[in-house]
């Protein structure tokens, strides 16, 4: 089984607080992961290790194939295009159209090909099922609609894992369900999901491991303890 991603004894800090106090994780492909625990506990900081917004203090860590302490912010583009990242609040462009927002990131990631951009935007929007919103503004769409195209703008790479920080945590029960249904056809696809939630409800219903922060360290628990 292909490993997406290692942490050993990572430990990070921000504004000189320790955040991480020595985190070890291990990820496969199309693994669907869930990181819970309180606010504060470190969930969102181990997210943003993943993506190289917060940098690894001491220990070891590597996502794709790409060691995070050598990978310089020159090539943190080679990380992003192998990765999709689905923000609580959406984080869409709110002055371009859902297309454009799309087109954005791939340009942004290298594409250079405008027909077969458009083409492939088209495509994505179709399996996040919202084939006709392509020239809708995020602010004419519902909350659960926003974030079906940020999973589109995640997917549009093929990225190898996707790193959702409370994707459901702004959405009515029927989007959440929505978002849950397709982020686990995301993973039964190969693609490594790791998510971020309060939501023990979705824990529950939709299966995957689940790894408890506490005091910036993980542990892997089983369902019997959180029901």
């Amino acid at each position: 089984m292909e490993k997406l991603v290692e942490l050993k004894n990572v430990k990070a800090f921000h504004r000189k607080k320790q955040i991480l106090n020595g985190v070890d994780i291990s990820i496969n492909k199309g693994e669907f992961v869930y990181l819970i625990g309180k606010t504060g506990s470190g969930k969102s900081s181990i997210l943003k290790v993943l993506y190289k917004e917060m940098e690894i203090a001491e220990g070891v860590g590597e996502i794709v194939g790409l060691n995070l302490k050598k990978l310089k912010y020159s090539q943190v583009h080679k990380l992003r295009r192998q990765l999709g990242v689905v923000f609580q609040d959406f984080q869409l462009l709110p002055d371009r159209s859902v297309e454009d927002n799309l087109l954005f990131i791939m340009q942004s990631t290298g594409w250079k090909d405008k027909k077969a951009m458009r083409n492939h935007a088209r495509v994505t929007l179709e399996q996040v099922n919202l084939p006709d919103i392509r020239d809708k503004f995020p602010h004419q769409l519902s909350g659960g609609q926003q974030q079906k195209v940020a999973i589109a703008r995640a997917m549009i790479n093929s990225p190898k894992v996707i790193l959702a920080d409370e994707p459901t945590g702004n959405l009515d029960p029927e989007s959440s369900k929505e978002i849950m249904n397709l982020l686990s056809v995301i993973s039964k696809g190969g693609t490594a999901v790791i998510m971020a939630t309060h939501d023990m409800d979705l824990v529950n219903k939709y299966p995957g491991r689940v790894l408890k922060c506490e005091e910036g360290l993980i542990s892997e628990v089983q369902p019997s303890l959180y029901e």
